[in-house]
């Protein structure tokens, strides 16, 4: 077994070492699919499905595995002041190779995702698209490249006099996180192609990304249109075989 605590929490170490032990015993589930994560003692806890016996041998011996990684883009992003729920800890579970690993972090205190945007448009969320492209500029400008920034990664709020600021993004009157960090690209340039392609699963109107693109080119200095028409070139194309009726976009 490897168990790594950030040193901020050392309080925790106790109950966090017997989480193979207590999981499924323990707290809330707050997802249950090929993962599951639980709110226990206030904190939310990520157990990685168990990989196959072929994943095991790599991420044994040959790959950084998916907890590790969360981990380490989680301290890796806060560094850099993009928002993220704060890592406390991952732990490797397993006698020769890899069987379960645990991710431990905050619980985001942001109730909205970008999700909500994308399926359930209502015109009055259109002052959050600038924003939201400002905040995307500056990961992308601190050469951090999230490979799966869909809907169901982007956390956000409108800031008001009682919403939580601590540790959040700001950006004007809206604070954004991601989550689901385990597959990031950091410390590269993020090029225009680059940038534009992580946009495409989020199958938002092309009104959304006329807005977007020419906000998020005046940050990174890239040109508007060759924006705005390299988004949709990726979104149409992953986004092909049926799914675009079934969001219909416009």
């Amino acid at each position: 077994m490897k168990f790594v605590l950030n040193e901020q929490y050392e309080s925790q170490r106790e109950w966090l070492e017997h989480l193979p032990q207590t999981f499924e015993h323990t707290g809330e589930i707050v997802y249950d699919a090929r993962n599951q994560i639980r709110r226990i003692n206030g904190l939310m806890v990520k157990r990685f499905h168990i990989p196959s016996l072929f994943n095991r041998i790599i991420y044994t011996y040959f790959r950084t595995p998916k907890a590790a990684r969360a981990y380490q883009n989680g301290l890796y992003l806060l560094s850099h002041g993009i928002s993220t729920p704060a890592p406390i800890a991952y732990l490797l579970d397993g006698t020769h190779l890899l069987r379960e690993s645990y991710l431990i972090t905050k619980e985001s205190r942001l109730p909205h995702l970008m999700r909500e945007f994308t399926l359930d448009y209502r015109p009055e969320l259109d002052e959050l698209i600038r924003p939201f492209a400002r905040f995307t500029a500056r990961m992308h400008n601190a050469k951090i490249l999230h490979l799966d920034y869909s809907p169901g990664n982007i956390l956000w709020d409108k800031i008001s006099s009682t919403s939580p600021s601590v540790g959040t993004e700001k950006e004007d009157e809206y604070q954004f996180e991601v989550i689901d960090i385990n597959r990031m690209c950091v410390g590269k340039e993020v090029s225009l192609q680059a940038g534009c392609k992580s946009m495409r699963r989020i199958c938002a109107r092309t009104s959304f990304f006329r807005i977007f693109a020419d906000e998020y080119a005046r940050v990174r200095g890239f040109d508007p249109i060759e924006t705005e028409q390299t988004i949709l070139y990726y979104r149409d194309r992953f986004w092909a075989n049926g799914e675009k009726a079934r969001y219909q976009y416009d």
